[in-house]
């Protein structure tokens, strides 16, 4: 994958750059204004990726409507962040959103899995830029809640390019998807169908099915999805009630450390169209959910999930077969887009009083405490609630001293399992200094709290071209 380089912009520029300087004048451009009326808002169409995007006319729109800075392909990351950290007088933490990253996923997307329209759960990150640009290269969207429902409106989504993909609903937002027109939804019991043929009889209901997670670090299966020996039930169910079960879906879990559960679904959602053809239903929606791999750090790339997935859905579910297919990816599209920055606000040496039974007992005891300007309460949720994995990485001539100083990395919060490295081996830093961290764009400042009035950030957005093969 290579990047349109933009020859013509100087590095690390506030300037705001329109496209007539950035892209070949053949590209039409047309400002989008932010308070457009709902007529004039851009929306999706079948035709989606990054060349809708660009002749979507959104370029324009997002380069001059927020503080973006216009950068050639390939600049470095630390060097950006040094820059930016001697702007900032408050040393607050601070986000590098590349926006050419989440593009490149999704031409990616389109190469590896051309028959998979990609639904972006924007529960995994919400931020507007991202959501408007996935909206015009005409991505659908997942979306969770009313509150959901409601942004990927604003962005301009179609509401049949989105799905209510929450199985279980609060009777006020089915309510409410009904009013707007967001007839997908996806539903695993008895008591849901129930619940949308009293709300909204006229939903096209997938139905969730329950699929191998158990190779999976984020399983959901204990929370939803139905096993194959209640299909039967909830088939009967919606015949009785006059729903239309439109397709369904399965979600193999994140994290998933085997391509065989992938293949293995899709196999499994096959079973189950055919039992509700049986029913006389004509499902046409096949949703295969999430748990697409973000980075290259994890038990496989993310080239081998989309061979495996294309291959069984082209046997289980041909072109000639006039099933739509989707997916649900969430991380995929924005893990890598995302580089955080955090500054040492505190330091101060161990003593084996100030230490855990744990960390005592452990060959892996830190030596010094250093306190960082946002921790498990804020952005570091992720360690939590995702079980992420984080890097931290050093600036400057700190980079090149010895990665030999057992160190803990406290959040600035007053709890003392704000904890978001127990040991780690960082140089000999000082307060003052910054650590980064690359790949946190996904579950991570969407669930950021503001507790003991921390957890504040900025974003710092780069723009560096559009990918092209």
């Amino acid at each position: 994958m290579n990047i349109v380089a933009i020859d013509e912009i100087e590095a690390i520029s506030e300037t705001i750059i329109t496209p007539q300087q950035v892209f070949e004048e053949t590209i039409p451009v047309a400002v989008i204004q932010k308070s457009a009326p709902a007529e004039e808002i851009i929306t999706c169409d079948d035709d989606w990726g990054v060349s809708k995007f660009v002749y979507s006319n959104s370029i324009d729109g997002i380069l001059a409507e927020n503080k973006v800075r216009v950068l050639p392909a390939g600049y470095n990351t630390a060097e950006l962040i040094l820059d930016i950290s001697a702007e900032s007088e408050e040393q607050d933490p601070f986000y590098i959103v590349d926006l050419t990253t989440v593009l490149t996923k999704l031409d990616d997307w389109k190469t590896l899995m051309p028959r998979v329209k990609p639904f972006y759960a924007m529960k995994c990150n919400n931020d507007g830029i991202i959501c408007k640009m996935l909206c015009d290269a005409g991505c659908g969207f997942d979306c969770a809640s009313k509150a959901e429902i409601e942004a990927a409106l604003q962005f301009g989504v179609l509401p049949d390019h989105i799905i209510y993909a929450n199985p279980c609903k609060q009777e006020s937002m089915l309510r409410y998807a009904r009013s707007v027109g967001v007839k997908k939804m996806t539903a695993d019991n008895v008591e849901e169908l129930h619940k949308i043929a009293n709300c909204f009889p006229e939903a096209k209901v997938v139905l969730r099915i329950a699929v191998d997670d158990s190779k999976s670090v984020c399983r959901f299966n204990s929370k939803f999805g139905a096993a194959q020996h209640e299909w039967d039930v909830l088939l009967r169910t919606a015949k009785a009630l006059d729903l239309d079960v439109a397709g369904f879906s399965f979600h193999v879990g994140s994290g998933c450390g085997d391509l065989k559960p992938f293949a293995d679904a899709v196999a499994a959602a096959r079973d189950a169209f055919d039992q509700a053809e049986a029913y006389g239903f004509s499902p046409s929606i096949l949703d295969c959910g999430g748990g697409f791999p973000g980075t290259n750090d994890g038990a496989f790339s993310f080239h081998e999930v989309a061979s495996t997935i294309s291959n069984a859905i082209d046997h289980f579910f041909p072109p000639s077969c006039g099933v739509q297919i989707i997916a649900e990816p969430g991380r995929y599209m924005v893990a890598a887009s995302h580089t955080y920055s955090v500054s040492v606000i505190a330091k101060r040496q161990l003593t084996a009083a100030q230490l855990a039974d744990k960390e005592v007992r452990d060959s892996n005891t830190p030596e010094v405490a250093l306190y960082i300007n946002d921790g498990c309460y804020g952005s570091f949720n992720c360690i939590v609630f995702d079980h992420a994995i984080i890097t931290p990485k050093v600036l400057g001539t700190k980079s090149a001293l010895p990665f030999d100083t057992p160190s803990k990395l406290f959040g600035p919060t007053c709890d003392s399992i704000d904890v978001v490295m127990p040991c780690t081996l960082l140089p000999q830093l000082d307060i003052g200094d910054w650590i980064w961290f690359p790949n946190m764009g996904a579950y991570t400042r969407c669930a950021a709290s503001r507790f003991n009035g921390q957890g504040a950030f900025n974003i710092h957005y780069v723009w560096a071209g559009v990918p092209s093969k």
